[in-house]
């Protein structure tokens, strides 16, 4: 079985590029993020011709999130209990988490908040809404063996995860609470699939579009894949696909791509 997860940063403007990878890559299941279009305009009909139905949550808005499978849906669920909202609790809760089960795996989609300053009203609710979603794992993972928690967490787990820690200080993703919001998530019981780098030392998955980012290098490990044991004692192989983040319109994100034994 091969599992990606890959933050697409608006399907819209990426869908030649997914549906040329899916038809190269061939995963069982993909995990997208960053859609940034609501459900009802999602481009099925695309996915749908090289083999994949599709499963999404998006409000057409920044955020948005979806599920890309040629091996079925079972146990779908969008979103998740005290989802936090933002700004007020008058609105309702951001497109930011998916989950279905697929042969037996339990795969969660989830776009975790940028945070943007560590000062901001935006970074608070970050750290709310990771409490929430570790309350909801928490609740989940007695059900699963086979558990797979993929996306973008907008976090760097450790410094060894960004291109130079010095310009980070004081940055989101990389401060102690974001962190540990990450160490609790790992702490139920998951692994940190770390992927291979398909070129050089550094298994970064984003690199910013500004200062040529990407050719220089300077990137961070910020897309991840948690997987319970069961999962993770069933890999074969796990890598960056940074040739996807290569040519005329690639996402600032590359897929990361994990095989599992039978």
């Amino acid at each position: 079985m091969r599992i990606a997860t890959w933050n697409v940063n608006s399907v819209g403007a990426r869908l030649p590029r997914l549906v040329e990878w899916l038809s190269l890559v061939r995963p069982d299941v993909l995990a997208v993020q960053e859609t940034k279009c609501a459900a009802d305009s999602f481009p099925y009909d695309a996915v749908r011709e090289v083999g994949y139905d599709v499963e999404v949550h998006g409000d057409g808005r920044w955020n948005g999130v979806g599920l890309i499978s040629r091996v079925g849906f079972d146990d779908l669920r969008r979103g998740f209990d005290a989802e936090p909202r933002f700004p007020t609790d008058d609105v309702p809760p951001e497109a930011r988490a998916i989950a279905a089960t697929f042969n037996g795996v339990r795969v969660w989609s989830v776009y975790v908040p940028n945070g943007r300053e560590v000062d901001s009203d935006h970074y608070a609710y970050k750290l709310r809404w990771l409490d929430a979603l570790t309350r909801t794992i928490e609740s989940e993972l007695p059900a699963y063996e086979k558990f797979v928690l993929t996306g973008d967490f907008n976090i760097a787990p450790t410094d060894a995860d960004v291109w130079d820690p010095s310009v980070f200080v004081a940055s989101t993703h990389v401060t102690e609470p974001e962190r540990a919001a990450y160490r609790r998530l790992v702490g139920l019981g998951l692994v940190d699939l770390e992927a291979r780098a398909l070129k050089g030392d550094h298994p970064f998955t984003y690199w910013d579009y500004r200062a040529g980012s990407f050719h220089k290098g300077m990137g961070m490990r910020i897309d991840l894949v948690l997987a319970s044991k069961a999962v993770a004692t069933a890999v074969t192989d796990a890598y960056v696909d940074r040739e996807a983040r290569k040519g005329k319109g690639p996402s600032d994100h590359a897929p990361v791509v994990v095989d599992l034994k039978d």
